[in-house]
């Protein structure tokens, strides 16, 4: 039987006139209705003129051909040992998926040549704004000194590399969307060194790639939100088109928890902006930091669900019963984690702060910059460290680890309903030559092409 997914008839503003903020709100309404399951009728059902596809004259439409989509798992017993795929041809307009058609190989369209679409990568933790990447190889230099010592170098070779952000900005871009990230959530200094340059380069940069690649910028104070004197600095940030409110190490570099957490959460509150704070602190003052943050966020409910720790390097320190405890008390505040998934000596709780329903992201970090050089540019290769470190290796659980690339968006839920795609979603998706998302996370396929809001960038 031929399968048609049909779209409901909805009014939508041209997306092209959407402004950063509305994509992203948008976006967000997307994954939180992403378990919608599309309507499913057999092709003999319709008028015949309905089965056909057509192209349109603008040109950012586009039909493509012998598109392969997940379409349910195979079973011996109740274990998942498959997933069921056939091939589908995609109708695009106006940056949406418009229909889904059973595949015609004659189609006057664009051939996917069976590779498999998957939705688009999201890279939620990175510095687009303060990078070696297209430039000279650097290797990073010995450190002195702790994060202060961090800082005091921040401090002698940020005037240089604001000369060239904006360009190292847009190449390190195009090595994202190389590995099929179309969206990213990118940390940017806020501090009286750079003041608002570094911003104001990265806004230039996301303006010139706004046609190809999204992003959520989060005001950071590298330096130190009182140790260097950045709270007006940040304030303005505030007010110049950023979506969170960042900040770093509370006790070790401001030398207060309390003062710190309470003048990021009011500043959020005040300009209606998100929290995204870098917690590397793993003694004592991580954890106080940790358990003060999830009580202003029970004091302002209106921060959860828009509240992050990002590495949060100290659950991987609790004891079992102290790290159940406060990973509960995060899902049920709905504090999320974003982890660069790390290994060796430090193994993040992942699998526990799933359990409870903490909302879970990932990010390439650096890259390559004076803190360290480890960055890929793929979001799916964390998805295949996270499969390994956690023994992720069966055809379930390797599918269901797509999501830390996609940011949560999968194919088929866990029952192997298919939900995404479907009539209505945004048309950002990537093709990857493999058969399934279990293979793409386990060999991390390549990615063939890469599709923004309707637009081809390769």
């Amino acid at each position: 039987m031929e399968i048609i997914f049909v779209k409901k008839e909805v009014h939508m503003p041209d997306s092209t006139k959407l402004s950063r903020k509305a994509f992203i709100r948008n976006s967000a309404l997307t994954v939180a209705g992403m378990a919608a399951i599309p309507d499913m009728l057999s092709a003999s059902e319709l008028p015949k003129k309905e089965r056909l596809i057509s192209f349109y004259s603008d040109k950012k439409d586009m039909v493509l051909k012998n598109v392969r989509l997940e379409t349910g798992f195979e079973y011996d017993g109740e274990e998942v040992v498959a997933t069921k795929t056939d091939l589908f041809c995609v109708e695009i307009a106006n940056g949406k998926i418009t229909k889904i058609y059973a595949n015609n190989p004659s189609a006057n369209a664009i051939d996917a040549k069976g590779f498999l679409m998957l939705p688009v990568f999201k890279d939620m933790h990175i510095h687009l704004d303060k990078t070696f990447y297209g430039g000279p190889w650097k290797a990073v230099r010995k450190r002195q000194g702790g994060v202060k010592g961090m800082i005091a170098l921040e401090q002698q070779i940020l005037p240089e590399m604001l000369k060239t952000s904006t360009y190292r900005a847009e190449k390190l871009i195009e090595l994202l969307q190389k590995h099929g990230s179309g969206y990213a959530r990118s940390h940017v200094n806020i501090e009286p060194t750079s003041k608002l340059d570094s911003l104001k380069n990265l806004q230039k940069a996301l303006e010139n790639k706004k046609n190809t690649f999204g992003a959520e910028l989060v005001a950071f104070p590298q330096h130190g939100i009182f140790y260097t004197d950045s709270a007006q600095l940040m304030k303005e940030a505030a007010t110049m088109d950023v979506d969170y409110i960042g900040g770093v190490d509370p006790y070790t570099i401001d030398g207060s928890v309390e003062k710190t957490i309470d003048f990021i959460v009011q500043l959020a509150l005040d300009s209606h902006k998100g929290i995204d704070i870098h917690l590397h602190e793993t003694g004592d003052s991580g954890l106080k930091t940790v358990e003060y943050l999830i009580d202003k966020v029970n004091e302002n409910p209106v921060l959860k669900e828009k509240t992050f720790l990002s590495h949060c390097f100290v659950l991987g320190r609790l004891d079992k019963n102290k790290q159940e405890e406060v990973i509960a008390k995060l899902g049920n505040t709905r504090i999320g984690i974003v982890s660069t998934i790390p290994f060796g000596s430090l193994i993040m709780p992942v699998p526990l702060l799933y359990k409870h329903g903490v909302n879970v992201a990932t990010g390439n970090d650096s890259i390559i910059d004076h803190w360290n050089t480890w960055g890929t540019g793929s979001v799916l290769h964390k998805a295949n460290l996270m499969a390994q470190l956690y023994g992720y290796g069966s055809e379930f659980n390797l599918s269901r680890s797509l999501k830390l690339a996609t940011y949560n968006i999968l194919p088929l839920d866990d029952k192997g309903n298919q939900q995404w795609p479907k009539a209505g979603d945004d048309a950002s998706m990537v093709l990857v030559d493999a058969s399934c998302s279990a293979e793409a996370v386990s060999r991390i396929s390549e990615v063939k092409s890469l599709i923004y809001k309707g637009n081809k960038v390769f």
